[in-house]
């Protein structure tokens, strides 16, 4: 194996070695080292960093700065979002979100957390979201992706440090203005019994509503409670 692999050549051997990294750092986890990569896989250093930075650059990975290393990135959320099977909330689960439709003019959503990613599983059929495809992709952009990196040791980096202390004080992610101008969406966390995030419970209105919740916000609150135990 040479120092000059690039997999935009197409070298069999470079790509071979490429999915072997990717694979590497999965099995490992978030904040696995290069040097751990090189040395589990025998790997020249030299190879491993190449290797590593051009799957950053392709974002298979990312960088994390806190622990320093290495995680995996949005493509590969995409890919497993593009072949995992469509989640369907339970029966008991549709029927509190449904009520909660009834009381709230404005789109309801719910999704389900994975690692670095989210994907969704029932969106409001009368406020369908805007841009879908871009809420998978581009978790700083919107309340539910805000909620899971807020509680990320790279949150800072990734919405600032304002961000996710405005997130972890309130309980709750908001945005405005990022794919409507006078639109917005909050989050709410939906949490198992040891209080790991597995969901997240949507609003997406006008903006002066998401800004100004008041009793909106109670009814989302006592909503994701009582999802809690359906989904977990």
């Amino acid at each position: 194996m040479t120092d000059t692999l690039d997999l935009r050549a197409r070298q069999p051997k470079a790509i071979h070695s490429a999915f072997t990294v990717l694979e590497e750092v999965a099995r490992c986890g978030a904040g696995v080292t290069a040097r751990e990569v090189s040395d589990n896989l025998r790997m020249p250093r030299a190879t491993t960093y190449r290797l590593l930075n051009l799957l950053v650059q392709e974002e298979y990975l990312v960088r994390l700065l806190d622990p320093a290393g290495f995680a995996l990135g949005r493509k590969v959320s995409e890919l497993v979002t593009l072949v995992a099977v469509p989640e369907r909330a339970p029966q008991a689960a549709r029927e509190v979100i449904d009520e909660m439709r009834s009381r709230i003019r404005g789109g309801v959503h719910l999704v389900r957390y994975d690692a670095l990613s989210l994907r969704t599983v029932d969106i409001d059929p009368e406020y369908p979201l805007v841009d879908e495809p871009r809420l998978l992709r581009d978790l700083p952009t919107s309340a539910l992706g805000r909620l899971l990196l807020a509680e990320q040791s790279f949150g800072v980096a990734a919405i600032g440090e304002d961000v996710v202390a405005e997130t972890l004080r309130r309980g709750y992610a908001t945005q405005v203005g990022g794919f409507e101008a006078n639109r917005g969406c909050l989050a709410l966390p939906i949490r198992d019994a040891s209080g790991h995030l597995v969901a997240g419970l949507a609003l997406s209105s006008t903006r002066d509503r998401i800004q100004q919740p008041g009793a909106l916000l109670d009814t989302l609150v006592d909503g994701s409670r009582r999802l809690a135990p359906l989904l977990v």
